[in-house]
Parts: structure tokens; C-alpha cells; sequence
């Protein structure tokens, strides 16, 4: 057994590398389907909060609370070194910049199936991502 375990993940996607009892440790890094004019959906966890914490390059975190069709967004540009919560039941999804790199902490196994998705209509997009582009817009600014 060793002491002091290492992990480095280089590829891009999602990489659950560290799964233990009850939760796991993923990766998050870039991939085309998480920038800002490629997402296409939200996703909901039933059983787990999902824990963001910003390694390198920027992302905006978008929230959101659908009844029916009607959907209401949030976002909030990500800060490094900060520990982001989305709670249990909440939909959402990650815009990345193409250097992004995330560590996501969560119940184990929530890869395997415990998610669902809502697909965005066109005008959803344009307005999820006109909100997106204002919170990196803002990060240029400063």
C-alpha cells in the first residue's frame, strides 16, 4: 500500500479516477461539447451534490429551475481555488474555456446512471449563452 497516491489526468473528457466507498474524485478536462456555443442540455443528479473546483483556464457554471418548458438560468463564473456545491436535484451544466481543466467531487458511481437530461430549445441556448458570454465577458474586463 502506498503512503501518498498520485493522479494526473491528461486526456480530455471526464475521468472518474478515484473511487472509494460511497464517493469519487473525477477529472473534467475540455472537450468541444462543453463550450459555450456547443451545449446542447442540462443534467440533473437525484442522489448526489457535485462538487467543482476550477484547476486552470476559466468555465462559467450555469444552474437552473425548469417548470414545464419554462427555463431559468444562473451562472456564475468559476474562480480558481474556490469550491463550488451544485445540491442534490438542481440542473445544470459547465461552459469551459479549451484550457480547462476541473476536479468534480460526488457520490460514487453517479457516472453509471444517476442523471438525467433536459434538452435546451434553440431560443434556451441563445439565452443560456448570451448569459455565459456576459459572465466571461466580465472575467476580460477585470
Amino acid at each position: 500500500m502506498k503512503l501518498i497516491e498520485q493522479y494526473h489526468i491528461g486526456e480530455k473528457g471526464y475521468h472518474p479516477f478515484l473511487i472509494r466507498d460511497g464517493w469519487q474524485v473525477a477529472q473534467l478536462n475540455y472537450i468541444p461539447e462543453q463550450e459555450i456555443g456547443n451545449i446542447e442540455k442540462l443534467d440533473i443528479h437525484h442522489l448526489t451534490d457535485e462538487v467543482f473546483i476550477l484547476l486552470k483556464g476559466n468555465a462559467v457554471l450555469i444552474g437552473a429551475e425548469i417548470n414545464g418548458n419554462d427555463v431559468n438560468f444562473k451562472v456564475e463564473l468559476m474562480l480558481p481555488h474556490i469550491t463550488y456545491n451544485i445540491p442534490v436535484g438542481t440542473w445544470h451544466n459547465i461552459a469551459m474555456s479549451q484550457d480547462c481543466e476541473i476536479i468534480i467531487v460526488e457520490k460514487s458511481n453517479t457516472h453509471e446512471g444517476d442523471f438525467e437530461f433536459f434538452p435546451l430549445s434553440e431560443e434556451k441556448k441563445q439565452e443560456m449563452e448570451a448569459l455565459v458570454r456576459g459572465a466571461f465577458n466580465h472575467l476580460e474586463s477585470t
